[in-house]
């Protein structure tokens, strides 16, 4: 193969199959707003009115929207020769090790914090507990300096929980779903949906303990949708917009301020159940028929390559830089330095823990799966 055919090839998956290289680069693109909108947000202590990226928690559910499109194209047509079992191992060992690596990372945060002072007195037991439950992707008990989170040593792991569990839905359930059950399945879980957004005025829940019941919730529609999109991508409209104009999408998304609630009505839930409902399957269904350039496709692979473990790892460092901004107090010209110098150590280390944890732990499970399966 010659060097120019080799600069054209396709990206493949694990499978063969090529690579939706536009919705990679879009997984990246959300990815690092989300990264930008915790490190800014801590920064200001989340006030609505101080956030830059005040709907970014929104990639969250865009998250869940691309991997029911994702999950479906890559294994749909894989069940003949594929059992249950198999499914969930070849999940597991996709993301699992960054999992343990999120884990491993917020222990070392909590117990190792130098800037914590007092903060953090929790007990060996309580945090060991933490760690366990980290390592499987579970929820734990509160920890002392940690919001309420559900999974107090890596806050974003609770995404990864409810992405397992929509993997197992899709193994026992969803897979074997004609088009007309999953498209009802998708309308009610919609609804609850909508519910959920115009109650609450936004979809900042599912994250803690004391919101745990909106996780499920909030992964349900777009799961479903992302699915029922790949099963129907050929019969729906072929937008063809471009990487960057739907990075752009997202980021103007994302950028929008809070909206102000009028009598009953919660305009700002009005609006991100909007973003979720309708424009992000827009942008899933425009990602899916749109190309780019030589230039453009290595863009978006390495963003997609590093969405995940930045999304993963990097929340450990952001702890230690509240505990650094709690005890400066006001917000200097040294904490912008900081945050910015923060924002790009952590695409650096994502970049070395897809090369140099999760490659070669990937590589090394699979060929144990392949001796045992």
């Amino acid at each position: 193969m010659s060097a120019p055919d080799t600069a054209q090839a396709p990206d493949r998956t694990a499978g063969g199959k090529a690579h939706f290289e536009i919705l990679d680069g879009l997984r990246g693109t959300a990815a690092l707003l989300v990264v930008a909108f915790h490190i800014q947000g801590i920064t200001v202590l989340f006030d609505a009115s101080r956030l830059l990226l005040p709907h970014a928690y929104l990639a969250v559910d865009f998250f869940f929207a691309l991997s029911g499109f994702v999950v479906g194209y890559a294994y749909d047509d894989r069940w003949g020769t594929m059992t249950t079992r198999q499914f969930l191992v070849r999940r597991l060992i996709r993301l699992h090790p960054l999992v343990v690596l999120g884990a491993i990372l917020g222990l070392i945060s909590y117990l190792g914090d130098p800037f914590a002072g007092d903060r953090q007195p929790a007990s060996v037991i309580l945090v060991a507990f933490a760690f366990i439950m980290a390592l499987l992707a579970l929820p734990s008990a509160p920890l002392a300096n940690r919001l309420g989170d559900s999974h107090p040593l890596n806050a974003p792991a609770w995404t990864l929980l409810q992405e397992y569990i929509g993997n197992l839905a899709y193994a026992l359930v969803l897979r074997r779903l004609g088009t007309r059950a999953l498209a009802g399945a998708a309308i009610v879980a919609a609804v609850i949906s909508a519910i959920t957004a115009l109650s609450l005025g936004s979809y900042d829940t599912g994250w803690g303990l004391s919101n745990f019941w909106g996780a499920p919730v909030r992964l349900a529609y777009p799961f479903l949708i992302g699915l029922l999109i790949f099963r129907l991508h050929h019969r729906l409209p072929h937008f063809r917009i471009g990487f960057i104009p739907l990075s752009i999408v997202l980021a103007l998304v994302f950028i929008v301020p809070v909206l102000p609630s009028s009598g009953t009505v919660k305009w700002n839930g009005v609006y991100q159940a909007t973003c979720v409902l309708l424009l992000f399957p827009a942008i899933i269904i425009a990602g899916r028929h749109s190309a780019g350039g030589p230039l453009t496709r290595r863009l978006c692979q390495a963003a997609g390559r590093i969405s995940y473990p930045l999304y993963i790892t990097h929340y450990p460092f952001v702890y230690l830089y509240m505990n650094w901004v709690a005890g400066r107090g006001e917000t200097t010209a040294i904490t912008v330095v900081i945050a910015c110098s923060l924002y790009f150590f952590t695409i650096l280390f994502a970049v070395a823990a897809y090369r140099w944890w999760d490659i070669p732990l990937r590589s090394a499970l699979q060929r144990m799966a392949r001796g045992r399966f």
